[in-house]
């Protein structure tokens, strides 16, 4: 049977009932399918503030029955997702974790600057991709997610502050092709495209969906509901996503 991913991104939880109501409809649709998800992706700006209070409402929205994986967006804090997500010691430094699902392994990654919106995954975080990968052979299918995509989907808000991309990157993806897909938010729009021959999948947003160019000179639909991306993973190593919204 294949590998049933589901990825969330974008929840921006920031106290109201808006974003709560929102997250939490997601969070019941998953929990209600008939065959739960081996995991769930959640690729970043799971707060809209970095405050503490956020954390913890995300804390008890995420609970589920099936393995929770989250990596940080340019909306969180570091230390506060660190101390009270990880309940790890509050250092500021980049949030780095292997996941084993089934057969496959999921580096979720650091790729945001502090400040700032666009994302870099920076040299010790490309060390760790590396060795990960080398420590685990070119037989377990890896899926790399973080939160800015490296590639332009065709809008200003996001290609502005999309993922720093560089040789160092292109030489990691490079030398481990067991890399099956990136996995990204951060766009407020599903979309898929490329990064040096490899799929990028972009989830949609949990708490506003984008507007595209052609779609009118309003940026942000709010009207728009939720959205969730499914990856089946399957015994080829071949990756099957899917885009659903949540009414």
């Amino acid at each position: 049977m294949a590998l049933l991913l589901a990825q969330l991104s974008d929840l921006h939880l920031d106290g109201t009932d808006r974003a709560t109501e929102r997250a939490t409809r997601v969070m019941d649709h998953l929990r209600a399918l008939p065959r739960l998800p081996d995991a769930l992706l959640v690729t970043g700006d799971i707060a809209d503030h970095g405050a503490e209070s956020e954390y913890r409402e995300a804390a008890k929205l995420l609970d589920a029955p099936f393995p929770v994986l989250c990596c940080p967006g340019n909306h969180d804090d570091r230390a506060t997702y660190r101390s009270v997500l990880l309940g790890e010691p509050p250092e500021p430094g980049p949030i780095n974790e292997l996941h084993r699902i089934g057969g496959a392994a999921v580096l979720m990654c650091d790729a945001t600057i502090p400040g700032r919106d666009d994302g870099r995954l920076d040299p010790e975080t490309l060390d760790w991709i590396a060795a990960t990968l080398g420590a685990l052979g070119p037989d377990v299918p890896a899926l790399l997610a973080f939160h800015q995509p490296p590639v332009e989907l065709g809008h200003p808000i996001p290609d502005s502050s999309r993922l720093e991309t560089g040789q160092r990157l292109v030489e990691v993806l490079a030398d481990h092709p067991q890399i099956v897909a990136l996995l990204t938010g951060h766009a407020h729009t599903a979309a898929a495209s490329f990064f040096a021959g490899i799929p990028v999948l972009v989830a949609p947003a949990v708490t506003w969906t984008l507007r595209m160019p052609w779609e009118g000179p309003s940026v942000a639909d709010l009207a728009a509901p939720p959205g969730v991306a499914f990856h089946l993973l399957d015994r080829e190593h071949r990756l099957t996503t899917h885009f659903r919204v949540v009414s």
